[in-house]
């Protein structure tokens, strides 16, 4: 086993095993190496077998970083059977596993946003003239609903007004056509397994037999279905370490739960609790002013960051008269130090409160030639109209696909809606086969009459010939062919927002189909070309979807103040630091400036050596210039650790004391208001 020398508290934590644990990590503290170490003990010290222990997190990413170091310190043999993964693969995993149970077949389809989205428009088509966002708001809902472990009935019976019932009744209909199509959806990967724990007193004990120790990472960002899924699967003797931090608690708008940390000594009241406040990664000048602002939050458990690193350059406040010379500004300065330091492009980042504010940025950083990322761009292969013929192609492959299926049986709208889909899938289910195969069988039609089977046999008839065809001819020729017989250039003229959108979707769908050629060229000597050419393309849409944020490349990075969470930068920018941007308008009208601060904080924590803030005079809202004022948690930071360049310009000391004095009436009159 490889040796990392550990803190105190560190190896308090790994080491207490014989009651369940909270580990309150600060930002930076080595929460990760804590978990490794931690399976790692309880692997050669403890005598439990790897196979007996799952640690869950909440990206794929950390997942993959946290195997591999436990892996690397192990080997492959004591590691093997190890479960580490994120809450919603785990919940898949055991749906997987107790699919005869649920009485769920085998090879059941889960829906992402996308599909639902189609589903819902299905669903409202008849009884709701729904646009986009009311059709995304009603989901949401139901999203909240299976978050909060509420059924449908509870929903419907506890609803409070005529919209919140019609989305109940939405939701029981939403629930129904996935049953039918042998799907699930996100959330109920996580909804599914903890009331099936719940209330299958053989499914829960196979299931504590099998994780005897749970490991819990990011645990303030549970919502109440995770954590009735962590109390489920731990059992009253609470095998469990848990780590997480109160501060950095900033997906409220998701479901998380930060009073899950408070729960945890009300269920266990054996629990204890271990503290993480030595900070690796920041200067001693950057962790006094996180801890300043973060202590205005009420807290249950206290704790104070430190660090034994340099003290470090004073926190930079810098003032321009307008958001685009915000933008300017900021890449200025970091072509200056980059230069004068000696420094890579990737060790700075900019961080903002939302993704507007990135468009100015984009223009200021292609104009200097500056390379930079922006996590959390919507990749290829995340676009509609990918995922549509993506899904064409594998339905021509696998007949099986049932989630193809779904996807593309009404895209371009062919009379396959809901209720038909629905019919379609119950006989599926019935007979145990693919909703494809079961378009061309007799007995369809005690289910489905009328234009319903007419569309998808003609549906299916479509989709046979071109499968055959492709088999026996041009492939390239056959798919153009197809495209243009379904309509998929006019579907996209009259579902994009503007012509313009429709052509640059369309120039997406024929660079696929420019993949497809190539790969059919490289793939010539294969028994069935056409499937070799589909299955890479398919898995390099996997491989894109969970690994793009590994790639490590020279470039300034840019992302919102949520996205940053968990990372580190050198040299970070923090822009837009004023009053109704954070924090936030809303979050000041509905009272939840808490939650704010720890967004605010999270974003000074990101900083290694340098953090620099922006301010800006005038913003654009709403299409109009509007005056800014200065963020109430830059007043609530150590004025003496604070650099505000208005202070350093050449005027005179009465001329500072007024500029000063004018800079908090007009931040105590915002307050007051």
């Amino acid at each position: 086993m490889a040796s990392i020398q550990l803190n105190p508290q560190q190896e308090l934590a790994v080491k207490q095993t014989t009651s369940p644990l909270l580990v309150l990590a600060g930002a930076g503290s080595g929460k990760t190496a804590v978990i490794t170490q931690k399976i790692a003990h309880l692997i050669i010290r403890c005598g439990y077998r790897a196979d007996q222990i799952a640690a869950v997190t909440f990206t794929n990413k950390a997942a993959k970083e946290m195997k591999a170091r436990v892996t690397k310190m192990l080997g492959e043999t004591a590691a093997k059977g190890l479960i580490v993964s994120t809450f919603h693969n785990l919940g898949l995993n055991i749906i997987r596993r107790e699919h005869k149970v649920l009485g769920i077949k085998q090879n059941f389809t889960i829906f992402d946003d996308q599909d639902s989205l189609a589903l819902m428009r299905e669903l409202c088509k008849k009884g709701v003239d729904a646009d986009k966002n009311e059709l995304l708001e009603v989901l949401r809902k139901i999203s909240s609903w299976k978050n909060d472990l509420m059924l449908p009935q509870d929903a419907i019976a506890k609803a409070k007004d005529n919209d919140e019932l019609l989305a109940a009744k939405l939701y029981e209909s939403y629930t129904r056509s996935l049953k039918a199509y042998n799907a699930v959806d996100f959330d109920d990967l996580i909804l599914v397994p903890t009331l099936l724990l719940k209330h299958n007193e053989d499914v829960r004990v196979r299931w504590h037999n099998k994780i005897r120790y749970l490991l819990v990472d990011e645990y303030q960002d549970t919502n109440t279905s995770q954590y009735e899924l962590v109390k489920l699967l731990t059992g009253k003797l609470g095998s469990f370490t848990v780590v997480g931090d109160d501060d950095q608690s900033i997906y409220s708008w998701r479901g998380a739960q930060p009073k899950n940390l408070e729960m945890l000594q009300h269920d266990f009241p054996n629990l204890k609790v271990v503290k993480l406040e030595q900070n690796y990664r920041s200067c001693g000048r950057i962790l006094k002013s996180a801890n300043v602002l973060i202590a205005n939050n009420p807290h249950l458990f206290e704790k104070s960051l430190w660090s034994d690193k340099d003290y470090g350059e004073p926190i930079r406040i810098l003032s321009v008269k307008e958001d685009n010379h915000e933008a300017e500004r900021v890449v200025a300065e970091i072509l200056a130090r980059k230069i004068k330091h000696n420094l890579k492009f990737q060790d700075f980042a900019i961080l903002y409160r939302g993704n507007h504010q990135s468009r100015l940025l984009e223009r200021a950083l292609v104009n200097k030639q500056v390379p930079y990322k922006i996590s959390g761009n919507t990749s290829f292969f995340a676009r509609a109209e990918i995922k549509d013929v993506l899904a064409y192609l594998r339905l021509l492959v696998n007949p099986d696909d049932d989630n193809a299926f779904i996807r593309i049986a009404n895209v371009p709208r062919r009379e396959i809606g809901a209720a038909t889909l629905e019919a379609l899938g119950t006989y599926a289910n019935e007979r145990k086969i693919g909703m494809f195969e079961a378009i061309f069988e007799i007995g369809l039609e005690e289910h489905l009459s009328g234009r319903g089977l007419t569309a998808v046999r003609k549906f299916g008839e479509i989709m046979s010939r071109a499968s055959d065809n492709i088999r026996r001819g041009n492939s390239m020729e056959v798919l153009n062919e197809l495209m243009a017989y379904v309509g998929y250039h006019g579907y996209l003229f009259e579902t994009s927002s503007s012509p313009k959108m429709a052509e640059f979707r369309w120039s997406n769908v024929t660079e696929l189909l420019s993949w497809i050629e190539k790969g059919l060229e490289d793939n010539a000597d294969a028994d069935d070309p056409f499937a070799r050419t589909v299955s890479k393309i398919c898995l390099r849409e996997m491989l894109d979807r969970n690994s793009e944020e590994d790639e490590d490349t020279n470039e300034v990075q840019l992302m919102t103040l949520h996205a940053s969470k968990g990372l580190e930068f050198p040299h970070v920018y923090l822009l837009g630091v004023e009053e109704e941007l954070l924090p936030h308008k809303s979050s000041i009208e509905e009272d939840n400036v808490e939650e704010e601060r720890r967004l605010a904080y999270v974003g000074v924590t990101r900083a290694k050596e340098t953090l620099t803030i922006m301010v800006a005079e005038k913003r654009a809202r709403y299409g109009e210039m509007v005056n800014s004022v200065p963020s109430r948690f830059l007043e609530e930071m150590p004025q003496e650790d604070l650099d505000w360049e208005l202070d350093r310009l050449n005027i005179s000391d009465d001329e500072k004391r007024e500029k000063g004095k004018n800079r908090m009436a007009d931040l105590k009159k915002m307050l007051s208001s």
